[in-house]
């Protein structure tokens, strides 16, 4: 069974696993629809290649297109005292974007492949 590979990205202050191709709702992110995002990745696991350092995951790039804004669903809250008289309804609402991740990729290491060019280099000269 192939590996899929999946990221975990932070994104309005919560952490989502993502795949390609999925969808999710988040905090109201600014943007109008159809417009490009990139996340924030804390994760990277693919293969055999599984990324936790800050530095490393600097080469992580993921992608995400901003499918549409919606609202959540009404939230009513009730406050009752007994033999108080007091009673109070308030009701809650949030703002919600559909994001849909459209490319995880892997940058390949600049630096060893430079490293490999200068060995290869003092070893022929």
């Amino acid at each position: 069974m192939p590996e899929s590979t999946y990221a975990v990205v932070k994104c309005g202050g919560t952490q989502h696993r993502v795949e390609e191709g999925m969808t999710l709702l988040v905090d109201r992110l600014k943007g109008d629809e159809g417009a490009s995002i990139d996340l924030e990745p804390l994760l990277y696991a693919g293969g055999q290649d599984t990324l936790l350092a800050s530095s490393d995951l600097g080469r992580v790039k993921v992608k995400a297109k901003i499918v549409g804004h919606e609202r959540g669903p009404k939230l009513r809250i009730f406050k009752f005292k007994p033999k108080r008289g007091y009673k109070r309804t308030t009701g809650h609402r949030s703002e919600l974007t559909r994001i849909e991740v459209t490319q995880i990729k892997l940058a390949s290491r600049r630096s060893s492949s430079k490293s490999t060019a200068t060995s290869e280099a003092e070893n022929g000269a």
